[in-house]
C-alpha cells in the first residue's frame, strides 16, 4: 500500500563537485551510457545511509554535466520510530546537491510467509514503481556495492540457489516495468564510507544510521555481525573474490539461459509461450529438462521453485502417458498451475476454465 505524500524540494542548493571522488563518478557514467537508451532523467533510490547518499552526490554530479534531471525517490516503511526522521534528513540532502525528492510511505505486508526482509523489499520495489511511473523515470540508481554482493553470494549458496543464482545482483536489473541500474557493484564500501566523512566533514551532513543493518535478528545482519569479521581476519579481500564468481557466474547464466531458449523453441510452444509438448520435452535430457523447466518458468515471470518441488514435477511429468490421456498432472506454483492437458504442459491461472483454450 502506497501513500501519495511526496515533497519536491524549491530553491535548491548549490552542487560543489569538490565533495565528489571522480572514481566513484567514473562507474555511474559507465553504466548510464551502457544503456540501451539516453535517458534524459534518472532517480537514484536514497535511504539516507552512507551508500546510497553517497550515489545521489556523485550521480548528481554526473548528472549535471550529461544534462539528465535526477530525482532522489525516498521510502518510508513505518517499521521504525526514527523513519519520519530520516525522511525529512534525506530531503535535506537533496535540498544541497539541488535535486528534487520524492518520498512515499508504505505499508509492508507480511502475508504469504513472507520474512520481514522479503517483505519490506517488495514494498520498497512496489513503492518504487508507482513514483518512477508519476514522474516519468525508468532506470533508477540503487547503491549496492561489492561488500553487498559478496554477501549476497555467501546467502545465495547457504539457501541452495544453484549456479544461476550465484550470479547475484545484476547490473541492470527489470522489476514490475522499471530498470535497475547498480553502477557500483565493483566499488568497496570502505571507499564509499571514506567518501560520506569528507562529504559530512565539509556540509555537517551525517548519513542516517539504520540498526537493523547490523541486527543478527534478520539474515543479511547475522551475516555482516558473524561471518564477515571471521572471513575478514582469515581471508582479507574475500568480497573481490566472490565478486568475481558472481561475474562469472552471470556470464555461464547467460550461456545456459541461451540453450534453454533454443530447446524451448524446439518443444513447439504456443504463440505466447505459455505451453510446450510434453513428448519433445521427454526426448531432452534430464539437465536439460531442468534447464527448460526454469527458464520456462522464469520467462513467466515466477519465482524459481525449491529443488525438491523442480524434481517432482519432472518426476510427474515422466510419469504421464505422453499424451496426457490417462490422467492430468496439476502442480500449483507462485500462484499458479502447472497443468498438463492433450500433452501440453501449459500454464495457468485457473486450469478448469482454461484447460480447453491450449493450443495443440
Amino acid at each position: 500500500m502506497v501513500d501519495s505524500r511526496k515533497r519536491v524540494v524549491k530553491q535548491p542548493g548549490a552542487l560543489d563537485t569538490r565533495w565528489c571522488d571522480a572514481t566513484l563518478i567514473r562507474p555511474i557514467a559507465q553504466a548510464l551510457s551502457a544503456l540501451p537508451e539516453r535517458p534524459t532523467q534518472i532517480a537514484v533510490a536514497l535511504s539516507g545511509g552512507a551508500d546510497s547518499a553517497m550515489l545521489a552526490l556523485h550521480a548528481a554530479a554526473y548528472a549535471r554535466s550529461a544534462n539528465i534531471v535526477l530525482h532522489c525517490l525516498h521510502i518510508h516503511h513505518g517499521l521504525q520510530a526514527p523513519a519520519s526522521g530520516w525522511r525529512d534528513h534525506v530531503h535535506d540532502l537533496a535540498h544541497k546537491l539541488g535535486l528534487p525528492c520524492h518520498s512515499h510511505r508504505v505499508q509492508v505486508d507480511l502475508g504469504a510467509g513472507k520474512g520481514m526482509e522479503a517483505a519490506a523489499r517488495d514494498a520498497r520495489y512496489q513503492a518504487f514503481s508507482v513514483m518512477a511511473q508519476q514522474i516519468g523515470v525508468q532506470y533508477i540508481l540503487l547503491g549496492h556495492h561489492r561488500d553487498d554482493q559478496a554477501e549476497t553470494v555467501i546467502l545465495r549458496l547457504l539457501r541452495g540457489s544453484g549456479p544461476t543464482g550465484l550470479a547475484a545482483m545484476a547490473p541492470l536489473s527489470h522489476r514490475l516495468g522499471n530498470s535497475y541500474v547498480r553502477p557500483w557493484l565493483d566499488v568497496d564500501r570502505a571507499r564509499i564510507l571514506q567518501q560520506a566523512k569528507v562529504f559530512q566533514q565539509a556540509t555537517g551532513w551525517a548519513p542516517v544510521h539504520d540498526p537493523t543493518n547490523h541486527s543478527d535478528d534478520y539474515t543479511r545482519g547475522a551475516v555482516r555481525e558473524r561471518l564477515t569479521p571471521a572471513l575478514n581476519e582469515r581471508w582479507p579481500g574475500w568480497q573481490a573474490a566472490l565478486t568475481r564468481h558472481a561475474r562469472q557466474s552471470a556470464q555461464a547464466s547467460s550461456v545456459l539461459d541461451e540453450v534453454a531458449a533454443s530447446d524451448f523453441s524446439g518443444l513447439e510452444p504456443n504463440d505466447d509461450a505459455q505451453s510446450f509438448s510434453l513428448a519433445l520435452w521427454r526426448l531432452l535430457t534430464p539437465a536439460r529438462q531442468a534447464l527448460v523447466l526454469r527458464w520456462w518458468l522464469a520467462q513467466a515471470g515466477l519465482g524459481m521453485p525449491s529443488d525438491a518441488k523442480l524434481q517432482e514435477l519432472m518426476r510427474q511429468l515422466r510419469g504421464l502417458h505422453a499424451l496426457g490421456h490417462d490422467r492430468q498432472l496439476t502442480m500449483l506454483h507462485a500462484g499458479v498451475q502447472i497443468c498438463c492437458v492433450r500433452g501440453r504442459v501449459a500454464l495457468m491461472a485457473n486450469h478448469p476454465i482454461m484447460a480447453k483454450n491450449i493450443q495443440g
